[in-house]
């Protein structure tokens, strides 16, 4: 099995957990997932099966699209609802006020996640110095927020809005500084991941459906082509004498190539016969392999 699964992650369930389930399920070892969903979030967690895993780095740079609920009157030392109330505060706002502060929070950002965070400082992973009782400076990071839409109030001084962003954004910071914005203490109530690249929630499937697949043999028919989530990605076509430098890993040469000519150092899709051969970058006159698939 060489592909990807489209899973829809439950509350509650670590992605690693994910992973497990679908190796289980697939009897295929290389098993992963592209980007992080915590344990308490849902939604759309891309799995990578067999061949596929090899192309992680370059799903990770995907655009996604959460809904999340902000939820205003307290803070959290995690910045969302599984955390300890370190600050409250009674001035709530109206949908106006969230509304007009969401351009600050949109466009080239500065981020600082709390200390629960998966981000590492000397090595360490910062949740992990937190339950040791332990503190460190957290780093700040710049990350792309394309879009913030107010869909609605929810109860208990909630707002619930969609989120476009880039690679690293923490979307219960985003909540957390939503609240200093607006005057009022937030914190992240709730969170669904309903895109990450091409993989939606509308056809991703349950673990539920997985496994009732796998037990009818049909789950690979689920997979999508190695190729699916790389449209953007440009493509390149090797000629029939090319394939023995293919097979042995070798540089192509640009020049027998067929397709739009890469930039130097941009990376593109080749193929040998309408099959799909892997990642190269140019370099100078050559393509070289950054991700190879045989």
């Amino acid at each position: 099995m060489n592909g990807f699964l489209n899973i829809y992650k439950p509350e509650g369930m670590s992605s690693a957990a994910v992973v497990g389930v679908i190796r289980r399920l697939s009897g295929e070892k290389r098993v992963g997932h592209a980007g992080t969903l915590d344990p308490a979030a849902a939604g759309v967690l891309p799995i990578m099966v067999g061949k596929a895993t090899r192309l992680f780095d370059y799903l990770t740079d995907r655009e996604k699209e959460y809904v999340a609920v902000a939820a205003f009157g307290t803070a959290t030392d995690t910045q969302d609802a599984t955390g300890e109330v370190i600050e409250t505060g009674d001035r709530y706002p109206d949908a106006d006020t969230v509304r007009a502060c969401l351009p600050n929070l949109t466009g080239e950002i500065r981020q600082v996640p709390s200390m629960y965070s998966a981000i590492k400082v000397d090595g360490k992973r910062l949740y992990a110095l937190a339950r040791q009782g332990a503190q460190a400076e957290v780093p700040a990071r710049t990350v792309h927020i394309r879009r913030i839409e107010l869909l609605g109030e929810m109860p208990d001084h909630g707002f619930e809005l969609r989120v476009t962003c880039g690679k690293g954004t923490y979307i219960r910071t985003l909540c957390h500084d939503l609240g200093r914005l607006c005057g009022c203490p937030a914190h992240m109530r709730s969170l669904r991941r309903t895109r990450s690249g091409m993989f939606t929630e509308e056809n991703a499937l349950t673990l539920e459906a997985a496994r009732e697949l796998a037990s009818a043999g049909t789950l690979a028919e689920k997979l999508l082509p190695m190729d699916a989530p790389l449209g953007g990605m440009p493509r390149m076509d090797a000629p029939a004498p090319l394939a023995k430098k293919i097979a042995a890993g070798a540089a192509l040469p640009l020049a027998e190539m067929a397709g739009d000519t890469p930039d130097e150092g941009e990376t593109v899709r080749i193929y040998l016969e309408e099959v799909f051969r892997g990642i190269a970058r140019r370099e100078g006159a050559e393509l070289r392999w950054r991700a190879k698939l045989d």
